[in-house]
């Protein structure tokens, strides 16, 4: 058993499960989804808007928080918690994605990662040793390690390189974690399996993660553009090598479809951007599918984003209101979509932890995700 995570309900008809994490600001029930505050703030809602919700837990982005406000800033505040408000938990990525997104601003060799800020062009060191120390001086709940997420249809010869380096990172990262924890941070670390789309290489990463025996474990590299069927075989495939008392995090996934595969896979945490960026974009997640107001046809709907949603959005505004706010590039059209899309994903999770204590999560998900696609 994880320090840190038990494990409440197996469903028998599948590998889903519900259970606890123990972390410093608190527990948190599983499967969890975790909205994205890259900033140190998720997009276009407050604190107190989150804690409506219920979420238990958000992200925080490394690589922006270190170049703007900065570490000495969050030092001096105490933590990101206390800088930002949270009082629950807060998982911090290591920059690793930005390694992967930002090609064009970065050159890594096997000592870490050196980019250029997307901000004034400046020029930074990521080691793995000193994104553990970053991640610590935040006082993060949960910190990544820094890793490289290959693209895909990378060659093997790149994604073996690729996973060579994340190896060496990995057991960098251990050691210098150990020595923040004599040092009393009481955060905890994930490795992350990597390995591309090569099974014998996403074998290899994760003999490599189970090996020093971590309180979890992250699966990366998935989402990043390869069709649904491709993700949802290597998703299937890599949950299969990784102890089942261990926490899993899937990095990077928030549609649906997705989300529930995940969790049929016997994952316990994910986290995206897309609920906050699509509001952006004048778009709602519903029971029946996404919905686009910049259609005409929501002019003079007056009905609710979604007529089966119980949140404050829904029972006090239509989608006519909505759109006439999106329209006019009004901020409360970002705040409404923003916290009906994280509202509808949050019971999204609480639906199928309903379902695998009842052990009927298969069935759960077959009915949403054939409302959800409207078939």
């Amino acid at each position: 058993m994880s320090n840190i995570f038990s494990i409440k309900k197996n469903d028998s008809s599948c590998r889903a499960r519900t259970g606890k994490l123990i972390l410093p600001h608190g527990e948190v029930n599983t499967p969890v989804f975790m909205p994205v505050g890259t900033q140190g703030t998720v997009k276009a809602l407050t604190n107190a808007d989150l804690e409506e919700i219920g979420f238990e837990i958000i992200l925080g982005n490394t690589y922006h928080l270190f170049l703007r406000p900065g570490c000495e800033v969050i030092s001096q505040a105490g933590s990101l918690h206390n800088f930002n408000g949270w009082k629950r938990n807060i998982l911090t990525d290591s920059g690793g994605y930005q390694i992967f997104s930002l090609a064009g601003f970065r050159k890594i060799t096997v000592e870490g990662a050196r980019f250029r800020s997307h901000i004034d062009g400046s020029s930074h060191f990521f080691s793995p040793e000193k994104t553990v120390e970053i991640q610590r001086i935040f006082n993060s709940d949960i910190q990544m390690q820094l890793d490289i997420c290959s693209p895909y249809q990378a060659s093997f010869k790149k994604a073996m390189n690729d996973l060579i380096i994340t190896e060496n990172w990995m057991f960098r990262a251990q050691e210098k974690y150990k020595e923040v924890r004599n040092e009393g941070y009481n955060g905890i670390f994930f490795p992350i399996v990597q390995g591309n789309f090569y099974k014998e290489l996403r074998e290899r990463s994760a003999e490599s993660v189970i090996k020093i025996n971590p309180d979890g474990i992250a699966i990366g590299g998935l989402s990043v553009g390869e069709p649904n069927d491709v993700f949802s075989e290597f998703l299937e495939y890599t949950a299969r090598l990784l102890p089942q008392e261990k926490p899993v995090y899937v990095m990077g996934i928030g549609t649906p479809e997705y989300m529930l595969t995940a969790v049929e896979n016997g994952v316990d945490m994910f986290d995206c951007v897309l609920p906050t960026r699509i509001a952006r974009h004048g778009i709602a997640l519903t029971s029946y599918g996404e919905i686009s107001l910049k259609k005409e046809k929501f002019c003079k709907d007056f009905s609710p984003l979604d007529p089966s949603c119980e949140c404050k959005v829904c029972k006090n505004h239509t989608r006519a209101y909505i759109r006439h706010l999106f329209r006019t590039k009004e901020i409360l059209s970002s705040m409404l979509l923003s916290y009906h899309n994280l509202y509808f994903l949050n019971n999204l999770v609480k639906s199928a932890r309903r379902a695998i204590e009842e052990n009927t999560f298969m069935d759960f998900k077959k009915n949403m995700l054939s409302a959800f696609s409207g078939q």
